[in-house]
């Protein structure tokens, strides 16, 4: 009886999918994952890519993309209507780079012109930095939400936070809220409340699993807090009570750290 090689029992059907396997992984340890993302109906947004856009994928059909004609490493994008429902933008470009966009509806974009490699390089350096502020926290039931780090460039600010679970049941993301408060409420007076609109959020904001923690990045346009004022951070749990307040005060923001000092 004839021996047959390994090698050549395998088809070309399988052979394809190892390929496919290994060029999935290659782009996955080179790209980078969940860029928020802003789009509206009446604006466009544009990103600019450092190589050419070899692919493009929509989650939906809410997104209206194209390419720049003479120019294929940018991107234009815009909302087919109005408040679509969350969804994703994967684009690779052709240095063999994948990059996913988590895109939701806005009114009116805090950004229209993102250049995509040097933004999302500062998110991940102040993601990866060393934690600078100890005692800015809160928890709830076995939830734990702490201010790790603050940092500043080109005016805008850049909240380091840190949401650990140390339960054995997934914490599910309901909203992030960030407003200004005074510190104390007089029964007489209405509550006065100043809501801000992050410019961007970097980081998984959807759940924190159990037994584990996770870093998320806020991006806010610079500001200090008037007197007798606070500023507070609010994290949500979806069908839940384990709701967590951050208070923050003029210390803490004027002590923000310059990102090009990151170690």
């Amino acid at each position: 009886m004839k021996r047959v090689c390994a090698a050549k029992r395998i088809s070309p059907f399988f052979l394809l999918l190892f390929t496919l396997f290994f060029r999935c992984l290659a782009f996955s340890q080179t790209g980078s994952s969940n860029i928020p993302l802003q789009v509206s109906c009446n604006k466009t947004t544009s990103l600019v890519f450092p190589q050419i856009i070899k692919s493009i994928d929509r989650g939906s059909k809410d997104l209206l993309v194209q390419k720049v004609s003479g120019a294929e490493n940018i991107l234009q994008i815009k909302g087919a209507k109005k408040n679509f429902t969350e969804t994703s933008l994967t684009v690779v470009t052709a240095d063999g780079k994948l990059y996913v966009f988590i895109v939701r509806y806005a009114t009116d974009p805090s950004c229209l012109n993102l250049q995509v490699d040097s933004s999302v390089s500062v998110f991940e350096k102040v993601a990866g930095a060393k934690r600078t502020i100890y005692g800015v926290r809160d928890h709830n039931y076995e939830m734990v939400l702490r201010l790790i780090g603050l940092f500043i460039e080109k005016g805008i600010l850049y909240y380091q936070l840190e949401l650990e679970n140390l339960s054995n049941i997934s914490y599910d993301i309901d909203m992030l809220r960030f407003y200004i408060k005074d510190n104390r409420q007089s029964r007489r007076t209405a509550s006065q409340e100043l809501d801000l609109t992050p410019l961007f959020v970097y980081g998984d904001r959807g759940m924190v699993g159990s037994q584990s923690k996770q870093i998320m990045v806020v991006a806010l346009a610079k500001f200090t807090i008037p007197d007798k004022k606070h500023f507070y951070i609010q994290v949500m749990e979806k069908n839940g009570g384990r709701h967590l307040h951050l208070k923050i005060s003029n210390r803490e923001i004027l002590g923000a750290k310059i990102i090009q000092a990151i170690n």
